[in-house]
């Protein structure tokens, strides 16, 4: 194997690998996107939870005034915390994407090396004389048409 193919051949194993991880890279940040969906579902939902039972006036007596008003302090709690896990959930996935992205530029930044360094093979070949002709050349006599 010459050296020209052995520098093809390992050109080629890399973009392979390159695409293995470019394809790693998609599904973390799908997964990434995902989670981000679900977080931002689940705000929506307590948001709207806490908006009806902050509303509520149906309480009877004193009692069960404190007991709603600790009650939609504590949702507002968990409504703040699931909007925190929602923005970093949402760092994240851009996080994701950039890496994707990134993977994706390096895979064809190794696949336009390969196919340049193909197309310099080709040339060289087709720069080299073919049969006689290169024994013509060698020798320093006959025709292209030996």
């Amino acid at each position: 194997m010459t050296a020209d193919r052995r520098k093809l051949a390992r050109l080629q194993r890399l973009e392979r690998l390159r695409d293995i991880a470019r394809r790693q890279a998609l599904a973390e940040a799908g997964q990434a996107e995902g989670t981000l969906a679900q977080l931002t579902s689940l705000v929506e939902r307590t948001q709207a939870m806490h908006g009806q039972y902050a509303t509520r006036a149906d309480a009877g007596d004193g009692h069960a005034l404190i007991h709603q008003y600790r009650f939609v302090e504590g949702l507002g709690r968990v409504a703040d915390g699931t909007r925190a896990d929602a923005d970093r959930a949402r760092v994240q996935a851009d996080a994701r994407n950039a890496e994707a992205a990134q993977a994706e530029r390096r895979r064809a930044a190794v696949e336009e090396r390969a196919a340049a360094h193909q197309r310099d093979m080709a040339r060289k070949r087709t720069a080299q004389p073919v049969g006689s002709a290169r024994r013509a050349a060698r020798d320093g006599s006959g025709t292209d048409l030996d």
